[in-house]
C-alpha cells in the first residue's frame, strides 16, 4: 500500500512538474518570441534563420520526438537545414499563412504552406497549434521537422559544399553563409573567364561559316557580335551559377535582376549593332552600283530616318524591360493602363507637336521630297540637305552655314528642290548688250567657254544664247545653259564673267547712250509782226 501511494505521488509530481509540459523542453526556456499565429511563427523563423540565429530558429520547430539532451544541437542543423527548402522551393509562399490564431477556416489547429515532392513521396509543409508553457503555441509541425532531413538532401546545397570546412556553414555574413559568399566570386571569375573564351569560340565559328557565303553582309555582321555576344554569356553564366548557390530570397532577387538586366542590356546592344551594320552594308551596296545617284540618296534617307526610328524604339523596350523588373513600377505601368484613356488624351495633347513631328519624319523617309544630298531653297537659302533625323532637317547652306528646319516645314511649306526629278538643270545669264551685237558670234563665245572653261561643270545639253527683250537703249540678251544642281551656279558665275570680258574687248557692243547735235533753223518770224514790217500803201485821194 506505501509502495502503491509513494509511486502515485511521483506520477502526480511529474505530471504537475512544468517542465512536463513544456515544448522543447531541451531548447531551455524560450524567450519573448511571437508564435501566436502561423504567419507570425513562419515570419519569426525566416528572421531568425536569415540573421544566422538558428538556435533562436529551433523555437518554431516541434522537436519533442528528439530526445531533450540532443534538441540544442539538432535543433539549430534542423532549422539550417530547413532554411535552404524553404529559400528554394517556397521562398514567398510565408505570406499566405494565416493571422489568425485558430490557424485555417477549417479549424484543424493546422496551416499547410505546400506540399513537396521527392520522387515518389510527397512531404507536407505545415505549422501546428502544439500546447506550451503559457497556452498554445504554433510552429512547424513534427511531420515537418522530420522531413526535413529528406528534403535537405533533394534540395539543399551540393555535396561539394559539404567537404567544405565547418566555419563555411556558420555564422552568415549580410544574409549569406561563408560558402556561398565564395561561390559568388567563383562564379563571377569563372563566368568573365568563360565568356571570354565562349565568344572567341563563338565567333570563330560564325566567322568561318560566313565566310561559306557569298553574301558580304553576314561578314560583317559577325565582328559586330563582339561585346554583345560576351555580355550575353556572361549574364546567362551568372544567372546559372548564381542558381547553385541557394541565395535567400532577397539576394537571388537583387542577382535575378542584375543578370536579367544584363541580359536586356546585351539583346538591345546587338540590336543597335545589327541596324548599323544593314544600313552601312545596304549604302554601300547601292553606292556602288553607282547607276543612279537620285536612288542611292534616296535609300539613304530612308535607312537613316527608319535606323533612328528602331533605334530609338530599342532603347525604348529596353528601358521598359529593365523597370518592369521592379514592383513599383509595375504597379505604376497597370495603374496606368487602368486609365489609359484619360492619360492617353493628356499625353497625346501634351505631346501633340513631338508626335506630329516623329511621325512627319516617318512619312518624310517614305514620299521623300526631299533626300540627303539634295541641292534645295528653303527660306530663301539656298544649300544641300546635309542630315535627316526623325523631328528636324540640317540644311548646309552655301556659306556654310546650317539651318535647322523641322520636319513639317517641309510638308506644309513650299520649296524648291533642285534634285528633284532629274541630275540636270537649266540656269539663265542676263546680258545687256547694243543693238550692234552680233549675235551669231556671241553664240560662238558662249560655246567656246562651255567646251573649255566650264568643259568640268556643263553637262553638254544646253547652251543657247537668244535675244530677249529689246529696250530703249539696249538688248536685254539671255545665255541659258544646263549644269548638274551642286554645279549650275559655279557655271553661271564662270558663263557670266567669260561673256563681260568678250564684250568689254569690243566696246561698241557693250550699251551705249547716243547723242545727235544738229545746226538749229530759224524759226519763222509771227505774222502779226511780218505784217506791221510792211509799209503801209498810199492814201487814195478823193475825188
Amino acid at each position: 500500500m506505501r509502495r502503491a501511494l509513494t509511486g502515485l505521488s511521483l506520477l502526480l509530481s511529474v505530471l504537475l512538474l512544468p517542465s512536463a509540459w513544456a515544448l522543447n523542453s531541451g531548447l531551455g526556456e524560450a524567450p519573448l518570441l511571437d508564435r501566436q499565429t502561423p504567419y507570425a511563427s513562419a515570419q519569426g523563423f525566416y528572421a531568425a534563420v536569415h540573421r544566422g540565429d538558428y538556435e533562436l530558429a529551433a523555437h518554431y520547430l516541434d522537436l519533442d520526438f528528439i530526445p531533450p539532451a540532443e534538441q540544442k544541437a539538432q535543433g539549430a542543423a534542423l532549422a539550417r537545414r530547413f532554411k535552404f527548402v524553404l529559400d528554394h522551393k517556397l521562398p514567398t509562399a510565408l505570406t499566405n499563412l494565416s493571422k489568425d490564431p485558430k490557424g485555417d477556416e477549417e479549424g484543424s489547429r493546422t496551416d499547410q504552406l505546400d506540399i513537396l515532392m521527392v520522387g515518389d513521396a510527397a512531404y507536407p509543409i505545415r505549422l501546428a497549434s502544439v500546447p506550451a508553457a503559457g497556452g498554445r503555441v504554433w510552429v512547424f509541425s513534427e511531420a515537418t521537422v522530420r522531413a526535413i532531413d529528406p528534403l535537405y538532401e533533394e534540395y539543399g546545397p551540393s555535396a561539394l559544399g559539404e567537404v567544405l570546412p565547418q566555419w563555411f556553414f556558420e555564422k552568415p555574413v549580410l544574409g549569406l553563409e561563408p560558402w556561398q559568399w565564395l561561390g559568388l566570386v567563383v562564379t563571377l571569375l569563372g563566368a568573365g573567364l568563360l565568356c571570354v573564351l565562349l565568344e572567341r569560340l563563338t565567333l570563330g565559328v560564325l566567322g568561318k561559316l560566313a565566310a561559306w557565303t557569298s553574301n558580304a553582309w553576314d561578314d560583317a555582321l559577325v565582328p559586330a557580335g563582339k561585346g554583345p555576344t560576351r555580355l550575353l554569356y556572361f549574364s546567362l553564366l551568372g544567372a546559372l551559377g548564381v542558381t547553385l548557390l541557394l541565395l535567400p530570397p532577397t539576394a537571388r532577387l537583387l542577382t535575378t535582376h542584375l543578370f536579367t538586366s544584363l541580359l536586356i542590356v546585351a539583346v538591345a546592344w546587338f540590336v543597335l549593332r545589327f541596324l548599323r551594320v544593314t544600313a552601312q552594308f545596304v549604302q554601300q551596296t547601292v553606292t556602288k552600283e553607282g547607276k543612279d545617284a537620285a536612288r542611292a540618296r534616296g535609300v539613304h534617307t530612308q535607312l537613316a530616318v527608319l535606323r533612328s526610328v528602331f533605334e530609338a524604339a530599342t532603347y525604348i523596350i529596353a528601358a521598359a524591360l529593365l523597370l518592369m523588373q521592379f514592383e513599383t513600377v509595375r504597379n505604376v505601368g497597370v495603374s496606368l493602363l487602368a486609365s489609359a484613356g484619360i492619360a492617353g488624351l493628356v499625353i497625346g495633347l501634351a505631346a501633340q507637336k513631338s508626335i506630329s513631328s516623329l511621325l512627319a519624319g516617318i512619312q518624310l523617309s517614305i514620299t521623300q521630297p526631299i533626300r540627303i544630298g539634295d541641292t534645295v531653297i528653303v527660306e530663301n537659302e539656298w544649300g544641300t540637305v546635309e542630315e535627316i533625323t526623325l523631328t528636324y532637317v540640317v540644311v548646309k547652306v552655301w556659306d556654310e552655314r546650317r539651318l535647322v528646319i523641322p520636319i513639317p516645314q517641309f510638308l506644309d511649306k513650299p520649296f524648291q528642290n533642285w534634285s528633284k526629278g532629274g541630275q540636270s538643270m537649266l540656269g539663265p545669264v542676263l546680258l545687256l548688250v547694243d543693238f550692234t551685237t552680233d549675235m551669231d558670234a556671241l553664240r560662238g563665245e558662249l560655246r567656246r567657254i562651255l567646251e573649255n572653261e566650264g568643259k568640268e561643270l556643263w553637262d553638254g545639253r544646253v547652251a543657247t544664247v537668244v535675244v530677249l527683250d529689246m529696250l530703249d537703249r539696249t538688248l536685254q540678251v539671255r545665255a541659258l545653259v544646263s549644269a548638274a544642281p551642286s554645279n549650275l551656279f559655279d557655271l553661271r558665275a564662270l558663263v557670266r564673267e567669260k561673256l563681260i570680258a568678250y564684250l568689254r574687248a569690243r566696246p561698241e557692243w557693250l550699251p551705249t547712250t547716243r547723242t545727235e547735235s544738229r545746226t538749229a533753223a530759224t524759226p519763222p518770224a509771227p505774222a502779226a509782226a511780218s505784217e506791221q514790217a510792211q509799209p503801209s500803201p498810199p492814201a487814195t485821194p478823193r475825188a
